[in-house]
């Protein structure tokens, strides 16, 4: 099964040259579920491109027999991130035209219309399917103000382009799946949505941790928060109902590096999740073990409280105990003393899931953060 590989215009330089996204779509001959997978949202987060390239060259050892529906692979899906640099340095975490951050800039249908809970008592009456064909419809009639800006006189800035034309690509699928590392050194886990739990395990992460505040119009949360709303608005009228639609942030260990174990596990993980789904019937499903779940109202980071240099720093992926000692920070006392140092310990039990790469900090800078699993 090969894919089809359709090449969109994404922004014209000034030189003349043109960034561009490529798209990777598999068509199963059996109908079913619309996957959309993308990587490198931000700059310095590499180790799902490898994946995506994995899971295509595995495609295509299969016939089209092996997919029901359609998988979209979008690997650098942000090529001005990509290619944001600083000396050897890559970030591209945040646009350099206005200073957001590249995943908190996305078009969400509910944050702008607020029509979930009309449409409920509109449909409230209507079978499953009927409900979610006509709700995706209605997301697509209000995007399309958002196709319309890309043409008219007026022009939009470059994150509502890029926005725009990104979504595009996936707003009408079923799974969406966006591929993530840390931007310092990181743990291979996945953020989900509420409801989903059970489909977790079958990623093969070390922990998840459910999104239950609003983080800011964030790529999966765009794209499933009209979703929600709309759950929860039936659920408000006595009619609970969960759609068959979610979507996840895989997170693949550290960033500016692609670590190939972490690749691995993304690579198996997305295959043994796909085969749970039926999306993939090549071979039946592997069950993981259980998950440590949190949330993220319950994720701690610690910052420096003085400026120095990271000493005796806890290892990445270790259980803590409330007050156990986390690091420790060289202080350069420029006030005629010795330098000291000072230790700082853990408020809360947890796992060390996430470590800054830069061991010189100023007061105020990121150290560390802590997950504490749910009860």
């Amino acid at each position: 099964m090969d894919p089809a590989i359709e090449t969109y215009p994404l922004m014209t330089l000034s030189s003349g040259d043109r960034l561009s996204l490529q798209l990777y779509r598999f068509l199963g001959s059996q109908p079913g579920k619309v996957v959309y997978l993308q990587a490198n949202l931000h700059g310095a987060e590499l180790a799902g491109n490898v994946v995506i390239h994995q899971l295509i060259e595995y495609l295509q050892t299969l016939s089209s027999q092996a997919l029901c529906g359609e998988m979209r692979c979008v690997p650098a899906c942000n090529p001005l991130g990509v290619n944001t640099r600083a000396y050897q340095f890559a970030s591209g975490r945040f646009n350099p035209y206005d200073g957001r951050d590249w995943n908190r800039i996305f078009w969400d249908y509910e944050q702008v219309h607020q029509a979930a809970a009309t449409f409920a008592k509109q449909y409230l009456n209507q079978d499953l399917i009927t409900i979610q064909h006509a709700y995706r419809q209605a997301i697509l009639a209000g995007f399309q103000t958002q196709l319309d800006a890309l043409n008219a006189p007026a022009g939009v800035p470059v994150h509502q382009g890029y926005r725009t034309r990104l979504q595009s690509l996936a707003l009408d699928a079923d799974v969406v799946i966006d591929l993530h590392t840390s931007g310092n050194q990181g743990m291979v886990y996945l953020y989900y949505f509420r409801d989903r739990t059970a489909l977790i395990p079958y990623f093969g992460v070390d922990f998840a941790t459910m999104l239950d505040r609003y983080d800011g119009n964030a790529f999966d949360e765009a794209f499933i928060n009209p979703w929600l709303a709309l759950e929860a608005a039936f659920t408000d009228l006595g009619r609970p109902l969960t759609f068959d639609i979610d979507a996840w942030t895989l997170e693949l260990g550290c960033g500016l590096q692609i670590d190939q174990a972490a690749v691995h596990r993304g690579t198996t993980g997305i295959l043994n999740f796909l085969r749970y789904r039926g999306i993939l019937v090549d071979h039946p499903p592997m069950v993981n073990r259980d998950v440590p779940l949190s949330r993220s109202s319950q994720l701690t980071k610690y910052y420096a409280t003085t400026g120095g240099f990271l000493q005796k720093r806890i290892s990445l992926g270790t259980w803590v105990k409330a007050g156990d000692l986390l690091f420790e920070v060289l202080c350069l006392n420029k006030t005629g003393q010795l330098p000291n140092t000072l230790s700082v310990y853990a408020q809360q039990a947890g796992l060390v899931y996430d470590l800054s790469w830069n061991q010189a900090v100023n007061e105020g800078e990121y150290v560390l953060a802590i997950m504490t699993p749910d009860e």
